[in-house]
């Protein structure tokens, strides 16, 4: 089983819109919903490559409910969700169907109580028992320490299962500092963490505090990679025109499936790139094409990167 922690999960809603323009009123022409957050959507993924994937974190309110509703509709997830008294958030992405641009709207998530919080812990350690990896995804929710995801990497070390980080600013900063197996940070997450703006250098400057492995996302052009094995730059066949809301978490889904199957990373990166590239294909947030992720991972160019300076 691979587990995937969201901590702030979400109810993400789609709306399709022939144009958007500031100060108008919008007919919509679709409209999607999907249980979401970082990590419910790396399990969907997970799931659709066919692994048994266990999603955790906090669900409540109303919205809470339908998250966990759909959820039992969802194939291959396990729901392991703790309740809380707040009401899980919304998170509204608008897509320009003339230019294929989205525009996000992200709701701050419940107020999570102390006893909620430790309620959390308890249930995860029990739950690491039959982890075979474990993903730690997403913003926190208020109440939430800020040194969470460092304290929940550390449970997992010491239980001897994999854990990747997928996180920003300052909880990425202390959570690096807890030696995660691997982070995938994008290239301006990257920077704020190190002060560098050249990639490489930063990502390689990421693995002297802490992380084992960084993988830094770098938008349209691919994934870069550098760990114990190696340095990698993964590169898409074209850039792919859509909305590209979770397509960083379907690298995640990738790169977590191809650590727990034990592929060379240059076959992770494919994945975990071509994937990314179907994810801003598909018509949902938090969907990938299949068809198109068939054709993808055979034209991901990998190569060898050489050390920064």
């Amino acid at each position: 089983m691979i587990l995937t922690v969201t901590l702030n999960t979400a109810l993400d809603i789609t709306y399709r819109v022939r144009a958007l323009r500031p100060h108008a009123s919008h007919r919509v022409s679709e409209v999607t919903e999907r249980p979401g957050g970082k990590g419910l959507n790396v399990a969907r993924v997970l799931a659709a490559l066919g692994h048994e994937v266990t999603v955790t974190g906090f669900a409540g309110g109303a919205t809470g409910r339908e998250v966990r509703r759909r959820l039992t509709a969802a194939p291959g997830i396990v729901d392991a969700l703790l309740p809380v008294s707040g009401a899980t958030r919304r998170t509204i992405a608008v897509v320009d169907e003339h230019t294929g641009d989205t525009t996000q709207l992200n709701e701050p998530g419940p107020a999570v109580t102390p006893a909620e919080w430790h309620a959390f812990q308890e249930a995860y350690g029990e739950l690491l028992a039959g982890a075979r990896a474990v993903a730690l995804c997403g913003s926190l929710p208020p109440g939430v320490p800020v040194g969470a995801y460092a304290g929940l990497i550390r449970t997992a070390r010491a239980a001897g299962v994999p854990v990747l980080l997928d996180t920003s600013g300052e909880p990425l900063r202390r959570g690096v500092a807890a030696r995660p197996d691997l982070i995938k940070p994008n290239a301006e997450e990257l920077a704020e963490l190190t002060g560098s703006h050249e990639p490489l250098r930063a990502a390689q400057d990421a693995r002297r505090r802490g992380a084992r492995s960084v993988v830094a996302s770098l938008g349209p052009d691919g994934l870069l990679a550098t760990t114990p094995e190696g340095r990698w730059r993964a590169t898409p066949p074209a850039r792919a025109r859509g909305n590209p809301t979770g397509a960083g978490d379907s690298a995640v889904a990738g790169l977590l499936s191809g650590l727990v199957e034990r592929l060379p990373w240059p076959d992770r990166l494919a994945r975990a790139t071509a994937l990314s590239a179907a994810t801003v294909l598909a018509p949902a947030a938090g969907e990938f094409d299949r068809a198109a992720y068939g054709e993808l991972l055979g034209r991901v160019a990998v190569t060898a990167e050489a050390s920064a300076a």
